[in-house]
């Protein structure tokens, strides 16, 4: 068996293909080009194993290797020590120590999902940028009119019956001012219309429709909320555990421990920033929709401030989500159990006489 170990970037690809003993077969660069990759992949011999970082080009790579029957592993980057501390940096010497992580089966490996569920998740985190876009469109719009002196509703601005009448109405501010925020309107409803499309297109895509359906019957889990963890999660049962998955959403904090001395930080930076921006904000809506999670947010708040507690309803919320993706059910709530009668009245034609305090048949 040979191992091969490709430090990837941009415009070239540097690879290291070594024995099962360590020594080195062959190693050198080439160009980031499908047809390079073709031709490397000709030359290496019949039994091998591949492995590269997790990048922002793994995605096209890997699907490269696999379209010609190969499938690479993917290391996490943030656990690759090794290279980050190593003395002599540089391509070649990543793609050695790569490789001899897979020779020793050190390798920290991530779970690659699918093609077809890769290229959702970019269509959604596209959506994502529009909205983005779209609020700083909104946000210009209003300074524009504040430098101005123009006087506005806040909560109607962005209405565009209002805007437009308010737009006749300024006829006192100059042209160029009046054209900016002519444009400004245009991009923010050409924005929403984008957006709206695709959360329309994601949500009737079939591989989706049925699992957003699922999670949607969670009180307080809307369609974004849904839709942003069936893409970011992929297949919910490579989390083992509740904490495994609320930890990956980096709704935890970071725990050091030396000494036998344990410190807790703040919420730790290795997650997945689309996950947890997603259930934050959901988690600050969901207590009015879920009376669970109400119930959640009102225990929290009493032993500590509102950021705790949305907090404590997200990580339930994590806890929900995992349990309805992984059964395939829909939600159930809780249903509280009704509470016993103090006094139970017996019917019988028998009489009832006291034995030790007890009633029984006589």
């Amino acid at each position: 068996m040979y191992y091969v170990g490709l430090d990837i970037h941009k415009r070239n690809i540097a690879y290291c293909t070594k024995k099962s003993d360590g020594s080195i077969i062959a190693e050198g660069s080439i160009p980031s080009t499908r047809e390079a990759i073709r031709q490397l992949v000709a030359q290496l011999p019949d039994r091998w194993e591949g492995a590269m970082e997790a990048t922002m080009f793994t995605g096209w790579i890997y699907d490269a290797f696999e379209d010609l029957g190969h499938r690479l592993k993917v290391a996490n980057p943030s656990m690759l020590k090794a290279i980050c501390a190593a003395k002599k940096k540089s391509d070649e010497a990543d793609a050695r120590m790569i490789a001899d992580l897979l020779r020793c089966d050190l390798l920290p490996e991530v779970t690659m999902d699918s093609r077809e569920i890769r290229e959702l998740r970019m269509a959604l985190r596209f959506r994502n940028l529009l909205v983005r876009t779209a609020v700083k469109m909104k946000n210009r719009t209003a300074g524009l009119l504040m430098e101005s002196g123009a006087e506005y509703s806040k909560s109607r601005l962005h209405r565009k019956r209002y805007f437009y009448q308010l737009l006749d109405s300024l006829d006192y501010l100059p042209s160029t001012v009046i054209d900016l925020l002519g444009m400004s309107r245009s991009s923010i409803e050409f924005f929403e219309t984008l957006q709206r499309k695709l959360v329309r297109g994601l949500i009737e895509h079939p591989r989706l429709r049925e699992r957003v359906e699922r999670l949607r019957s969670i009180g307080g889990v809307g369609e974004i909320t849904a839709l942003t963890w069936a893409l970011e999660i992929g297949d919910p049962k490579k989390f083992s555990s509740v904490r495994k998955a609320i930890s990956y959403c980096g709704l935890c904090s970071a725990l050091r421990e030396s000494g036998g001395k344990q410190s807790r930080g703040p919420l730790s930076k290795k997650r997945n920033s689309h996950l947890q921006s997603v259930l934050v904000e959901a988690a600050k809506l969901a207590p009015r929709f879920n009376d669970q999670l109400g119930a959640v947010h009102e225990r929290e708040l009493k032993h500590g401030n509102r950021n705790r507690a949305t907090l404590a309803v997200a990580r339930k919320l994590v806890a929900y989500l995992l349990a309805v993706d992984r059964s395939g059910r829909a939600f159930e709530p809780l249903v509280a159990a009704e509470p016993v009668a103090a006094s139970v009245t017996i019917e019988s034609a028998e009489p009832i006489v006291l034995k030790n305090n007890t009633p029984v048949l006589a």
